[in-house]
């Protein structure tokens, strides 16, 4: 194939642009495992994680593994065999983990949904309600559907799961939201929060992470889901001196220390966050100028990670996507199972700026237009307008 000059425009919702001080970091020489420069860097990690998770009380742990992995040491650290857990359908994902759920040998509720809202506070309390016998053992939840764009209220989830007085543990996995979006582990009341290295964190893929409250580690004494990989307490007796029971990702975990050490210390995370909102709003207002229809219907669900765009009836959104990486060498996310071909996903999170959202809009305008899509060419003016509005006012918070 000929060679395409500039970069590559990847802006599907994860994996991410890993900015170049993280690869850099990465490359660095690795060292011993088991040596004190080592321990230095496990507990650093460690301890930013703390802080990215929002959590004091609770353990964190480092899988060399991507999010799946986490997810199944979110249940089997947890539960038993037979364990009754509910969960919601927002997506894709929310499915993927019931259905490893089910692999693993638990009893799964999975309340319907339709993709296009997150879970709903007062079903939840109402089964929860119903469930006089405390049969279940766990609620899980997927935070920001990645296949959608649609985030769930874990705040507004936690305080049915009280209003309930449910003492189910309280699972939610925040792959694409993670250091994109606001999250509060220990404020929210969550027991395990499930989380992936190659979204918000910046990085490659390869890492995931449990962050587990007092709650959930009690329950691992009495869980009997089988577990040794996954296990976390050699994991957290090991980590609290900065090590791990089994050979580390060292030079992943070389690219997390100087990511946490960017998204912590230089940037700070009200300005991630902002700028995450900044950039979804943007891109909604570019969606809604050309006429086509953002997936996630509930404004206060509408993720600050991605945005999932609903083709017109007729129009395959794979063949866009194909104009647009033909043509611009642009890579947009695809609609996953149910939605295949029915809508794509624009990814606006992690090492991202307003350029880059403007030359992002610009290619899928431009591959709108070559695909024959009927739309109005407003798009990349309206979110430009509005990012001027937004660079005008940088200490004011725009909507």
């Amino acid at each position: 194939m000929p060679r395409r000059a500039g970069r590559h425009f990847l802006q599907i919702p994860g994996p991410t642009n890993v900015p170049d001080r993280v690869l850099r970091a990465i490359d660095f020489p690795t060292i011993d495992h088991r040596g004190p420069e080592f321990a230095t860097l496990g507990k650093s990690v460690l301890a930013g994680l703390k802080r990215v998770f929002k959590s004091t009380q609770g353990e964190v742990v480092i899988y060399p593994a991507s999010g799946t992995g986490a997810w199944e040491a979110a249940l089997v650290n947890t539960l038993s065999p037979g364990d009754r857990v509910l969960m919601y359908e927002t997506g894709h994902f929310a499915t993927l983990w019931q259905k490893m759920a089910a692999k693993l040998g638990l009893e799964v509720e999975f309340i319907a949904g339709d993709w296009r809202r997150g879970a709903d506070p007062e079903a939840i309390e109402k089964r929860l309600r119903a469930d006089a016998q405390k049969r279940i053992k766990a609620v899980g939840l997927v935070h920001n559907e990645t296949s959608t764009g649609v985030t769930s209220r874990i705040a507004e989830v936690r305080r049915a799961i009280d209003a309930a007085g449910h003492p189910a543990l309280f699972m939610v996995d925040t792959i694409s939201s993670l250091a994109s979006m606001d999250y509060r582990h220990d404020e929210w009341g969550v027991d395990v929060t499930v989380a992936g290295s190659q979204k918000g964190l910046m990085l490659p893929p390869g890492l995931s992470f449990n962050c587990v409250s007092p709650k959930a580690l009690a329950a691992g004494k009495s869980a009997r889901l089988p577990r040794s990989y996954w296990a976390w307490d050699e994991m957290i007796a090991n980590g609290k001196n900065g090590y791990f029971p089994y050979t580390p990702a060292t030079n992943l975990l070389y690219g997390l220390a100087e990511a946490l050490k960017m998204l912590l210390d230089e940037e700070g995370f009200d300005a991630v966050f902002a700028r995450h909102q900044r950039h979804a709003e943007a891109t909604r207002r570019a969606v809604r100028a050309w006429g086509l229809e953002v997936f996630a219907l509930d404004p206060r669900e509408q993720s600050a990670s991605l945005t999932g765009v609903l083709m017109p009836a007729g129009q395959d959104a794979d063949r866009v996507r194909k104009v647009i990486l033909d043509a611009f060498d642009l890579s947009l996310g695809t609609g996953l199972t149910k939605l295949g071909g029915k809508m794509f996903r624009i990814g606006h999170l992690g090492d991202f700026n307003d350029l880059m959202l403007m030359g992002t809009l610009a290619g899928v305008e431009m591959g709108l237009a070559l695909a024959a899509v009927p739309v109005k060419k407003e798009g990349v003016k309206a979110a430009m307008e509005y990012l001027s509005e937004c660079a005008k006012a940088p200490a004011r918070k725009v909507a």
